[in-house]
């Protein structure tokens, strides 16, 4: 069972994300524990702060490294090789890979900041890897560290019920993931592509790959830079772009 601890000043955000859909049933089938930590608890001071002003003067307030260390080591006494999260926007930027990297993980904890920054031992001495979510800044980790945890534990074994079910997401296959429709086959005239109403295995799962390839030229061509491409592949590649060509041409 993956162990998840979450250390913020504001516990109160968390419970209605934890004890929700999917998160809930990882919890009630026992592949995660989940424990969310308000780290002012361990501050050593009378008033109980955790922030202070940066040396050398400058704008706002830096999260001390006492509460943080305590609450780590406290958190580790019993763990083998825990991955410390720091989420910072000066992180590495989180996908897929690295959710599936940190799902094979025992022991997740994830600090959540707020204020200016972290002081700089934090990240030096306590930190396995620091994530972004994005080139945004938050006004602290806790949403970032809530979008983390929901994309690692559903690709915990038996948390989706169907095995298959995240295989083929986007981003797992390194592209986007193919249209689904459902029921009605037409709807407002809007039809099913017929394939997909055949009952020919072989050929929907062609169209899939092939409309998986389509989307990912249209949305996220980036991806595929990194992407290597099979002999079909190619050949599809080119029909999109000679598609887009002609599309030009009548705009």
């Amino acid at each position: 069972m993956m162990k998840i601890d979450v250390l913020t000043l504001f516990p109160e955000m968390f419970p209605g994300v934890l004890r929700s859909s999917i998160l809930k049933r990882a919890e009630e089938i026992k592949a995660v524990s989940y424990r969310v930590v308000n780290f002012r608890d361990y501050s050593d001071n009378k008033h109980h702060t955790v922030d202070d002003y940066p040396y050398g003067g400058g704008a706002g307030m830096v999260l001390k490294p006492q509460p943080i260390f305590d609450a780590v080591e406290d958190l580790t006494a019993h763990s083998k090789k825990p991955r410390v999260i720091l989420l910072c926007p000066q992180g590495v930027r989180f996908n897929q890979k690295k959710a599936e990297e940190l799902a094979q993980s025992e022991h997740l904890i994830f600090v959540c900041g707020h204020y200016e920054g972290y002081d700089e031992r934090i990240r030096e001495h306590v930190v396995t890897d620091e994530i972004s979510i994005g080139d945004f800044v938050l006004t602290g980790g806790e949403l970032g560290a809530m979008v983390i945890i929901d994309s690692v534990v559903r690709l915990l074994p038996d948390v989706l019920g169907n095995e298959q079910s995240h295989i083929k997401d986007s981003f797992s296959t390194g592209l986007l993931e193919h249209p689904h429709y459902t029921r009605p086959a037409e709807f407002r005239d809007m039809k099913v592509p017929d394939v997909l109403l055949s009952g020919n295995h072989r050929l929907i799962d062609e169209w899939r790959a092939k409309e998986s390839l389509r989307r990912t030229f249209l949305r996220r061509p980036d991806l595929l830079e990194e992407y290597t491409l099979d002999d079909k592949q190619k050949k599809w590649l080119q029909e999109f772009l000679k598609e887009q060509e002609s599309d030009k041409k009548k705009n």
